[in-house]
């Protein structure tokens, strides 16, 4: 079980192209917080990151800085320039057109990219949404994620048929990359956070077996002896990484899977209780209600309900 790409899928976690900056000379500019995750990539040049608390970062050509969801933040060319507001109408030109946001005077020397990535807010299994400060990959740490960024660059370059599905899988790719490359890395940051929790063995591996198997009556007793350690072991382990127990784990990825299930399939109540390892369907509405404060049907109406509204508020 890879347990990476199987939250990632279950969490719907999703990236798309913020834009390409193009700077040069003087410039800086000042992001408000934005709900989504976002990745910076500098392709060519120098651009220094701006996060209220800490000390400038320097990002080179090849670095990428992954910032937590609403993290307000500025992009600048140097340590100490003024930063002034997003234009958003320029941004908004960018976004649209697929245009690059240009920045300071010309001769542009900093190229970089702003990605951005979402998690479905119906999954409560903190992928993305529990980092606590920016990660920081520099270009000598990265090979391979240089040769895919240059891969987007040259797609953004001369788009053709297909180039929005290309970009949309690239800037997916990369979030996997990056995240690679950041464990293998940097062991000794970001405890607390679940990407955080991945490199640590016992709990990476007690995980893989709640995602291949959800429907298990796992137990801490069975997860300890199926990873091979004690319970107390386990358990301590799943505090100090994730900060809840071996059984409060499993039921919110059971939950998480219920969720998506309910919302985006036509399967029975009955079926989906199995599915995700309740005895009954009595069993897994009482579970569900208390993880999501309603019962399993009434959640489902009321999603199907909001997206009937959207799309008819849309048309």
């Amino acid at each position: 079980m890879d347990v990476l790409a199987e939250a990632l899928r279950v969490s719907g976690a999703r990236g798309a192209l913020g834009v390409v900056l193009k700077a040069g000379g003087t410039w800086g500019l000042w992001l408000d917080s934005y709900p989504a995750a976002a990745l910076h990539v500098v392709a060519r040049g120098t651009m220094w990151l701006h996060v209220p608390g800490s000390e400038p970062l320097e990002v080179q050509a090849g670095d990428a800085v992954l910032l937590p969801p609403g993290t307000a933040h500025g992009i600048a060319g140097g340590p100490s320039t003024t930063m002034g507001p997003c234009d958003r109408k320029a941004t908004d030109q960018a976004l649209t057109d697929g245009s690059a946001l240009h920045l300071g005077s010309t001769p542009a020397r900093t190229e970089a990219l702003v990605l951005r990535y979402e998690q479905d807010p119906e999954v409560s299994t903190p992928v993305l949404t529990s980092l606590v400060r920016p990660m920081h990959v520099t270009s000598q740490e990265n090979a391979q994620l240089r040769k895919t960024v240059e891969l987007l660059m040259a797609e953004l370059a001369h788009p053709q048929i297909g180039t929005t599905a290309a970009v949309n899988s690239i800037v997916d790719l990369l979030l996997i990359q990056f995240v690679r490359v950041w464990l293998a890395r940097h062991p000794e940051t970001q405890s607390g956070s679940w990407l955080g929790a991945m490199r640590d063995p016992v709990v990476r591996e007690a995980l893989a077996c709640v995602h291949a198997r959800p429907e298990h009556p796992w137990t801490t007793e069975s997860l300890a002896a199926a990873t091979a350690v004690s319970r107390t072991t386990l358990s301590r382990h799943f505090r100090s990484a994730l900060g809840q127990t071996p059984g409060a784990y499993v039921t919110q990825w059971r939950m998480d899977l219920a969720s998506v299930r309910l919302r985006d399939t036509d399967e029975p109540v009955e079926s989906i209780s199995g599915a995700v390892g309740y005895a009954s369907p009595h069993a897994f509405s009482r579970a569900f209600r208390r993880a999501r404060g309603i019962p399993p049907g009434e959640y489902r109406s009321r999603l199907r309900g909001d997206r009937k509204q959207a799309i008819t508020g849309n048309t």
